[in-house]
């Protein structure tokens, strides 16, 4: 299930790699004309006049709360569709006046536990929707967002008491995504897909958004059960509405690989590497394709993940766990960063990292952690499937 990424739902909807004791080095472009950063918006664009005027007029009136949480907002649905970090320091930026606040307005606290939750201080993010909803039980996005969190914990029954209650609170789909998302990690995938499925055919005139958004559900639902024509059309359908989701673009890629279609993901994102996840199913494509592109590439990840290092910056240890078993080679190490990822959430991806890493390292223990989280949370994953090894008798 994805982070539930409805814009006007404002929710959801990172390693040492070198030596210890060692710095990092900078990493040194093989030409001028390489590009080495993309600004996160064009002047020229739409979107940066929109929140230029917004900067504006914040400043010149600095506490008018409406003006500042239509900023954050602004920067943090920025943030989650370009995947781009810096967009959540310029929304906790626009709420300065607010954010440290012991019980600030339910505008910034909604905003705060969004940011949180990006950066994985889930502890943090629960503790604000719990707070939103002691103040109004009939919080739909507080439910929702309470929702995401718990099932990226594995915490599926908690996830299921909220999805039941937004049941009350919210539109069919919404809640009915929440309800199917959290049961097709949870024993119930191709059940859970038709039903949802289903429902989209109900739908025909949701809002593009939203359609995007259940399209990506029904992409990696069907993924995981093997489905694959059915995927690779859920995928197209989510990208015809937009093509810049950076959550959406992930997920295309990591299917492509899966697909061995590695030529596929260079074209898909020949100018979408901002950022780290992105970058790094680039990299994996130009590995597969043998191309000598690829070590610029590694090295970019290096010391852009030896840097999130130093600033603690453990949001996207997935993916730094990914770089250090498929493109170093560093089996230990990525079983290690792998442990520590399944330790902030469990998702059905991170599972599967678990899992490759413990066979990479041949570590019995971490293989049969894997063992006991299959057989609790009852999670279906045709690429798990084939990996796990079967029981001795």
């Amino acid at each position: 299930m994805n982070y539930l990424c409805l814009p006007w739902l404002v929710m959801a909807a990172t390693l040492s790699l070198l030596p210890t004791g060692a710095s990092a080095l900078p990493y040194l472009p093989k030409s001028d004309d390489q590009i080495l950063e993309r600004l996160p918006l064009a002047p020229s664009d739409p979107v940066a006049r929109e929140v230029r005027i917004l900067r504006q007029e914040l400043a010149s009136q600095p506490g008018r709360l409406d003006l500042a949480v239509q900023l954050a907002r602004r920067y943090t649905e920025l943030g989650r569709v370009r995947g781009d970090p810096r967009f959540t320091g310029y929304a906790q930026a626009a709420l300065a006046n607010w954010w440290e606040q012991p019980e600030p307005p339910s505008e910034v606290l909604l905003v705060r536990a969004t940011l949180r939750q990006r950066s994985h201080d889930f502890a943090a993010a629960l503790a604000d929707l719990d707070e939103l909803i002691r103040r109004n039980p009939r919080d739909g996005q507080a439910r929702l967002s309470r929702a995401t969190i718990l099932q990226v914990q594995g915490d599926y029954t908690a996830a299921a008491s909220e999805c039941a209650v937004l049941r009350r609170l919210a539109s069919e789909v919404v809640w009915a995504a929440c309800a199917y998302g959290l049961a097709g990690s949870n024993g119930q995938l191709r059940e859970s897909y038709a039903a949802l499925a289903a429902l989209l055919a109900r739908q025909p005139d949701a809002r593009p958004e939203v359609k995007a958004w259940v399209l990506s559900m029904l992409a990696e639902m069907a993924a995981r059960a093997g489905m694959n024509d059915a995927a690779e059309a859920h995928f197209r359908a989510a990208l015809a509405i937009d093509r810049e989701d950076h959550y959406l673009l992930t997920a295309y890629a990591d299917w492509l690989l899966d697909q061995q279609r590695p030529a596929e993901v260079v074209r898909l994102l020949e100018a979408q590497q901002r950022t780290d996840a992105l970058l790094l199913r680039h990299a994996l494509a130009l590995r597969a394709l043998d191309s000598p592109l690829a070590g610029g590439e590694i090295e970019q990840l290096r010391a852009r993940f030896a840097a999130s290092r130093l600033r603690g910056d453990r949001a996207h240890l997935r993916e730094e766990a990914r770089f250090t078993l498929d493109l170093l080679g560093d089996h230990p190490q990525a079983l290690a960063l792998a442990r520590e990822n399944w330790s902030v959430q469990k998702e059905v991806p991170d599972l599967r990292l678990l899992l490759q890493a413990s066979l990479a390292a041949g570590d019995a223990a971490s293989l049969a952690d894997v063992r006991r989280w299959l057989s609790r949370s009852r999670s279906e994953d045709v690429v798990i499937g084939r990996l796990l090894p079967k029981e001795l008798p």
